[in-house]
């Protein structure tokens, strides 16, 4: 096989974390689908194409290796503090993803909470209510994206501290608006945001310990399993808790952002969904886990907006092997850049795929299946999202429910927004939409 060189990207100054969806599309069309670039002394190769991405995941061995967390291990060490899920990586990494795993990552375990995520969604639909109360137009919610970082906050956190925060009540407790304020500025304030989580888990904690002393049988989710079983100490259960709730709040909110901003400017997609609803669920009927199979196109839904709007425009992985890719030598220990946003508007990848089209997703078949490395957005393998369950169960459930309840319209405020990318791509400006009652 021949060897080439790769083409240089000589005004690349992106972080792959930071890499947006303007400098992927414009760098892919100028150098090509494979470039190499420098970040500060960060050499990158960067990958924009569905193939190669798909030999990179595929050569994968039992502990990929995402990024260079170097920084956010040494804070950590100079704080004696443990580094969690996502910024850990080898024989430590393998170890907590294998004690996680076990609750949040089999389809059957996740399905278990469904009761505690359809009380959130309770809480958020009579949100909805008090606040088109105050609208002018008595149906028009300003900014959802507010709305939906609490739901999603809610959500989470209900899951991983067995306990309710407050983020949608009409006073939210002075403990959750700091850690709401902690979460929003994330990385600069993750000190805040590490210290108000604590809080949480101490408190769960010494419940669980007080009934295990009074000799009672302890039952709990997540956060008893670890404690109980032991397989984590109790700073890694502090780093795991925080990291994973910072990385569920706003890719779980922004998607669900997009998502109602898509069904309001397509009332047509909209509609075919809610039938679907109806014809298989009923207008009445709460759904769990169970029932989210006899609605494939709420799943093909999220799908097709985590395609347009990928919360994390780009994924990391550092080679442990020399590969050769698309004709290049790629050595071990090379920096990998794999931007899944230019990948996913390719319209070889996804006819028209600049169009909201969710039934591109639906299957034709019982043997067939929609699989396609254009578009992954909890990444592949077993560095994939660890908490991917738990964001589609809370995004099927609330997406059916507000279904049922609401027709969402674009209201006199409603404006076309754009994507901004800040880390994750996030709305660029508030949406605001309305939620007429169905009749």
């Amino acid at each position: 096989m021949a060897i080439f060189v790769l083409k240089v990207c000589h005004l690349c100054i992106f972080s792959f974390f930071d890499f947006s969806m303007v400098l992927q599309q414009k760098h892919t069309q100028e150098y090509g689908k494979i470039f190499k670039s420098h970040f500060g002394p960060q050499f990158v190769v960067s990958i924009a194409d569905r193939d190669m991405v798909a030999q990179v995941l595929r050569a994968e061995g039992a502990m990929p290796q995402r990024a260079n967390m170097e920084s956010w291990q040494e804070y950590r060490d100079l704080r004696g503090r443990s580094t969690g899920l996502i910024s850990a990586e080898g024989e430590q990494w393998l170890k907590m993803r294998s004690v996680l795993r076990q609750r949040i990552l089999k389809p059957k375990d996740v399905a278990l909470f469904s009761g505690e995520v359809n009380q959130v969604i309770a809480d958020l639909i009579k949100r909805i209510y008090i606040l088109r109360s105050q609208a002018e137009d008595g149906e028009t919610v300003t900014n959802v994206n507010d709305l939906f970082f609490k739901y999603s906050m809610e959500g989470v956190a209900t899951i991983l501290y067995e306990s309710r925060l407050g983020c949608l009540e009409n006073r939210v407790p002075q403990l959750t608006v700091e850690y709401i304020e902690a979460l929003e500025l994330m990385f600069s304030m993750f000190k805040t945001s590490m210290y108000a989580g604590q809080i949480h888990v101490d408190n769960k904690l010494r419940d669980i310990q007080c009934q295990t002393d009074r000799g009672e049988r302890v039952r709990g989710g997540l956060l008893t399993y670890l404690f109980l079983s032991q397989a984590l100490t109790r700073e890694e259960i502090y780093a795991n808790v925080t990291e994973m709730l910072l990385a569920g709040v706003d890719t779980t909110s922004f998607t669900l952002s997009w998502a109602v901003y898509l069904l309001a400017r397509h009332p047509e997609v909209q509609q075919t969904v809610y039938r679907e609803i109806v014809r298989n669920l009923g207008v009445r009927h709460v759904p769990t886990a169970a029932d989210v199979p006899k609605v494939p196109l709420v799943r093909a839904l999220l799908k097709e907006t985590l395609r347009l709007f990928p919360v994390l425009p780009g994924n990391g992985r550092v080679t442990q092997e020399d590969l050769v890719i698309g004709g290049y030598l790629i050595p071990k220990g090379t920096q990998l850049a794999l931007c899944h946003y230019a990948t996913s508007y390719e319209d070889e990848n996804f006819p028209r795929a600049k169009e909201f089209r969710p039934e591109r997703w639906l299957r034709k078949g019982n043997l067939d299946r929609v699989d396609n490395f254009g578009s992954i957005p909890f990444g592949y393998g077993v560095r994939s999202c660890i908490g991917r369950r738990i964001a589609e169960l809370e995004i099927h459930l609330v997406v059916i429910q507000l279904l049922q309840h609401f027709e969402i319209k674009t209201s006199s405020q409603t404006k076309a927004v754009h994507a901004k990318t800040h880390g994750l791509l996030a709305p660029g400006e508030p949406i605001h939409v309305r939620f007429v009652n169905r009749k």
